[in-house]
């Protein structure tokens, strides 16, 4: 649980708490993230998507059309006094999207390509260690049924990780598909069919045959069930996939991925997929290609995504779709020191005067943000060493110091210390870099 240091006007410290499952991110941190942000949306733009802002709550019934049960049972939700409904906080944006394309944007041309930056709660258990507050930054494109379609999401995901400045990473890619092609058929009761996917997801051979040897499946079912926990590693995966499977709807999924991963050859980014033929994730809600991305060494997917042709229709536009969304939290934390230096959050100049008369300083510091500076001044009363200390400690670039006479400026670069008497008339001209 985070907790907060406070302090009382009496000076008695008292302990702030912040709810389970969410964070305060202190200035570092909090420019990190809002880097990350800005560097997506610019990979997004680049592809074509322009972005909206859906709204922060939403009536629980219209949500609920296209959220999973999954995502149900983690809605926060409550009673609007001004209505009388239940409304909630969304637990994903992606339904969203999808209620915004199919009710305001109907009279547009397909394909539309929409990206979106927003922050997400989901109620979470936390002996798991999960979050309840998600940042998600994603997009949607909506009216393409087409394998570059799904490859374009890929693509992007890979051009994102390497331009937030992520080395080593890897996208898992699936097909729901295939995998609905192997399980709708088996002869099972729903609670069996459940733990068999559990066994699935774990790649529990052992389990799998057991379950198996108690239930009445052919040998052609029990073949490909058993195939599902080495079908994963390198492209050759779906070799050994195609020498498995017999029927018709595991092998057109085979045949897609196949496209897909031809179009992400020519992308130049296919050195950055594996292929997880047992991957369940989403089953319930994809219909086709899913992906994750994993950062070496961090355990989490910092994205996630994939194909879902049915979400738009619940909303009264059928059409298919694909996206993805990278979770800004996860990947904040996965690349670690990798983000030192970017989203730089130091203010360019500390501004200090030690004379009485601050007009003069005022003055300079409306001038210099006119030139484009950030410039803070240095309001409090204390001594050029104390100014100093506080500009290091919280990371302004530059410390300018008025004299004694308010005609002449000292300039102290944070970084080596290093000294500069400047005009003060050379710098309101804008003759002097800062």
């Amino acid at each position: 649980m985070s907790s907060l240091p406070h302090t009382t006007g009496a000076g008695a410290p008292i302990e702030t708490r912040l709810p389970t499952g969410v964070k305060d991110f202190l200035p570092v941190k909090a420019a990190q993230l809002e880097y990350l942000q800005a560097t997506l949306r610019t990979v997004f733009t680049r592809w074509g998507f322009r972005p909206v802002i859906p709204a922060s709550l939403e009536e629980l019934a219209v949500l609920e059309l296209g959220l999973g049960g999954d995502l149900r049972e983690k809605t926060f939700r409550f009673d609007d006094r001004q209505s009388g409904r239940l409304v909630a906080f969304p637990p994903d944006i992606t339904p969203q999207v999808a209620r915004i394309a199919a009710t305001r944007l109907h009279d547009l041309p397909l394909p539309y390509r929409l990206c979106y930056s927003g922050r997400v709660l989901r109620h979470a258990e936390q002996r798991l260690g999960k979050e309840r507050e998600i940042w998600q930054a994603g997009v949607e494109l909506i009216g393409l049924e087409s394998p570059e379609a799904d490859a374009e999401m890929i693509a992007m995901t890979v051009e994102g990780l390497l331009a937030v400045g992520a080395k080593e990473f890897t996208i898992d890619v699936g097909q729901v598909a295939f995998l609905r092609g192997i399980l709708d058929g088996l002869p099972l009761p729903p609670a069996v069919a459940l733990e068999l996917r559990t066994a699935i997801a774990a790649k529990d051979a052992t389990g799998l045959q057991r379950l198996l040897d108690a239930h009445p499946v052919s040998d052609r079912q029990r073949a490909e069930v058993l195939a599902l926990p080495r079908l994963f590693g390198g492209f050759d995966t779906l070799e050994r996939a195609a020498a498995v499977v017999r029927n018709d709807v595991s092998r057109r999924a085979l045949d897609n991925l196949h496209r897909v991963i031809d179009v992400l050859g020519v992308y130049g980014v296919d050195d950055y997929v594996t292929v997880d033929l047992g991957e369940l994730r989403g089953f319930d809600y994809h219909t086709g290609v899913i992906f994750q991305g994993f950062l070496t060494g961090f355990g989490r997917a910092v994205c996630s995504g994939g194909r879902y042709d049915g979400l738009t229709a619940r909303y009264g536009l059928p059409a298919p779709a694909t996206g993805f969304a990278f979770n800004l939290f996860n990947l904040l934390f996965a690349l670690g020191g990798d983000l030192d230096g970017r989203g730089e959050d130091s203010i360019d100049i500390l501004l200090f005067c030690p004379a009485a008369d601050k007009a003069p300083a005022q003055r300079l510091a409306a001038a210099l943000r006119r030139q484009g500076y950030s410039v803070a001044r240095d309001i409090i009363a204390r001594d050029r060493e104390a100014s100093l200390d506080y500009a290091r400690r919280m990371h302004f670039r530059t410390l300018l110091i008025m004299n004694e006479t308010n005609d002449g400026l000292t300039r102290i670069h944070l970084a080596d210390g290093r000294e500069t008497s400047l005009s003060l008339q050379a710098v309101l001209d804008g003759e002097c870099r800062l």
